[in-house]
């Protein structure tokens, strides 16, 4: 037997260049100390009726995998997926926006998966080997064979003559993989510099003033049609509450008022400071009057990760991220003190509005707010 332990019975560079895939095949098990004891041909007699509709029924599950995976991108791009409120023409069709996105991936990955484990079962050979364990790494013959090992067991299992199954599954498996890349990327083709001026752009949020219209601060009741407006007694020294913008144009529109509760970057923590803590306060150059005596707001979006700054400890007057533990100093202007986070949170100025008692934002936030943005300096 050829071993690696006698070099000198090893074939030379030129003598496995002149060597057949079956000679390499062969030399490679035996320099692996492997022994075929059966390797059975799934189908020893070719072209039956029975080879024929297992090979068709594996190119069905990949084409059904390729079909769902064009359905999910076309579903992913073209479906309608702004909210619609369930009174409103269209609420049907953005209400299956979601389950038609799982559906069509999920059953391309089912595709894919059915179709190399039905063709696995129908045409690999399952063979019975015994081989010797032993320890080394690998040298140039070892190299050589194992590729040639590979491409046998590629040609044996008769992949190579069967154009249909190669064709469906080239096609499934490559279009489940751009649905894939289309979900993974699909909220990063977004143009930021599309209506730029609007809070519907990369650039605003639900907070901007559209029109010289004032935008309060909202409370949010559990009933996304009540308006409840936040006034400063509504607040204890050392209390925290979540708002959400409102505009007096939207006050009959459920629309509207649904919308302003479920935009990702509307949240805000408004908080106000204990009398003693307020005296204490570092405000951050350009923002000194941001806040409404003891009354400061800033972005609930995690300048980390996005996840919601939800936690407001009153003793130490830190606003803390529950998901990855980043805390923010309210004292400092929600600078970053412990944590991953880096960024302070963004703050919202606001003010109080005389004619009805209620707090409002003077401005939309003048800096990014959450964890990236496509201009952001820092």
């Amino acid at each position: 037997m050829v071993s690696a332990k006698n070099p000198e019975q090893l074939p030379t560079q030129a003598e496995l260049a002149e060597m057949s895939r079956e000679d390499l095949v062969k030399l490679g098990m035996k320099l692996d100390g492997v022994e075929l004891v059966e390797y059975p041909d799934p189908w020893p007699v070719k072209g039956t009726r029975a080879e024929k509709r297992a090979e068709r029924l594996v190119a069905l599950w990949f084409a059904i995998a390729a079909l769902s995976g064009l359905a999910f991108i076309g579903v992913f791009i073209f479906w309608p997926n702004e909210y619609v409120a369930a009174s409103d023409p269209g609420h049907f069709a953005y209400s299956l926006y979601t389950p038609l996105v799982g559906a069509t991936l999920g059953l391309s990955i089912l595709g894919v998966g059915v179709g190399v484990l039905v063709y696995t079962k129908k045409f690999i050979p399952h063979e019975v080997a015994v081989q010797q364990r032993h320890d080394g790494g690998s040298s140039e013959v070892d190299k050589a064979t194992i590729i040639a090992e590979l491409a046998d067991a590629g040609n044996r299992s008769t992949i190579t003559r069967r154009p249909m199954i190669k064709a469906t599954l080239g096609a499934g498996a490559g279009v489940m993989g751009l649905g894939l890349g289309v979900f993974a990327i699909g909220g990063l083709v977004r143009d930021p510099w599309k209506h730029s001026d609007s809070k519907e752009s990369l650039w605003h949020t639900g907070w901007q003033e559209v029109g010289g219209e004032r935008v309060y601060l909202r409370r949010h009741t559990g009933d996304p049609h009540e308006v409840v407006l936040v006034k400063p007694g509504d607040l204890d020294a050392g209390g925290m509450e979540t708002v959400y913008p409102f505009r007096e144009s939207e006050r009959d529109d459920d629309h509207a008022l649904a919308v302003a509760l479920k935009r990702s970057d509307n949240p805000v923590m408004l908080i106000r400071l204990r009398p003693e803590d307020a005296a204490r306060v570092i405000k951050h150059q350009g923002q000194e009057d941001f806040n409404y005596g003891d009354f400061f707001a800033y972005s609930k979006i995690c300048s980390h990760l996005g996840c919601p700054t939800s936690l407001y400890e009153q003793r130490t007057n830190r606003i803390l991220c529950p998901c990855h533990q980043s805390q923010f100093d309210a004292l400092q202007y929600a600078k970053p003190v412990f944590g991953p986070a880096t960024r302070k949170l963004a703050q919202l100025p606001i003010a109080l509005d005389e004619e009805t008692g209620a707090l409002y934002a003077r401005s939309d936030f003048i800096e990014p707010i959450g964890p990236a943005f496509w201009e952001r300096k820092s």
